[in-house]
């Protein structure tokens, strides 16, 4: 409960944390924030790692001064970019050896529509992605696994990252210094979030009402 509490008020005051470091540590701001926006990309294991309300945070105080807006643009670009070939690394040398012929969940056969997938879907799939928080993590590790190919993955995970990195960090910068969001920057905090989980919400939503059993007897069950 700690840890949620201690993860939920991160989320919300990244703000005041952040202003908090770069008085203290100065510079180094700029390697935490690589290093996190690296992480939530390119390990699978940290997708609970803020992105998208950060990248809106950083903005902010770019506009404020407090952040080089020219300096960290690029470096988080890159973080995300290098963040996503690492993912792609690990599910492209590791990830088939999970599959197998007698597994009960990952059998070979979906390794197969997989790659099939990526073949057609990658590139859209890759950028789109990129804007999902969750599915951006595990995206490019789907896309090893695929084996996609790597200059193909490296130009479409180059783009959604000039996109997204470059989408967000400029909405702070440029939000960021009106009175009102000055004043409700938390509100916008949650805002962002809302705004960067509707589309996996409305696509589940989609899905269940595709389902064939999703009538009267589903719903009642």
């Amino acid at each position: 409960m700690d840890l949620l509490t201690g993860l939920f008020d991160l989320l919300l005051h990244l703000d005041l944390h952040l202003t908090h470091f770069v008085s203290v540590y100065g510079a180094w701001v700029y390697a935490l924030l690589m290093a996190i926006i690296f992480a939530e990309t390119g390990l699978v294991i940290a997708p609970w790692l803020p992105g998208d309300s950060l990248l809106f945070v950083v903005g902010t105080l770019a506009g404020a001064g407090s952040i080089d807006y020219a300096t960290i643009t690029p470096l988080l670009m890159l973080a995300s970019f290098s963040g996503d070939s690492t993912n792609y690394a690990i599910g492209r040398f590791i990830g088939e050896r999970l599959f197998t012929d007698h597994a009960r969940l990952l059998k070979r056969e979906h390794l197969e529509r997989t790659r099939e997938f990526y073949r057609v879907h990658g590139g859209k799939t890759v950028v789109i992605a990129r804007f999902l928080p969750i599915i951006r993590t595990f995206a490019p590790f789907v896309a090893g696994i695929g084996q996609m190919g790597y200059p193909r993955f490296a130009l479409f995970s180059a783009t959604g990252s000039l996109l997204w990195v470059g989408t967000l960090i400029s909405a702070g910068f440029f939000l960021g210094n009106l009175p009102w969001v000055q004043q409700n920057l938390t509100l916008m905090i949650l805002l962002v979030i809302a705004l960067s989980l509707l589309p996996g919400v409305i696509g589940y939503l989609r899905h269940r009402a595709s389902r064939p059993d999703a009538g009267i007897g589903s719903l009642e069950g």
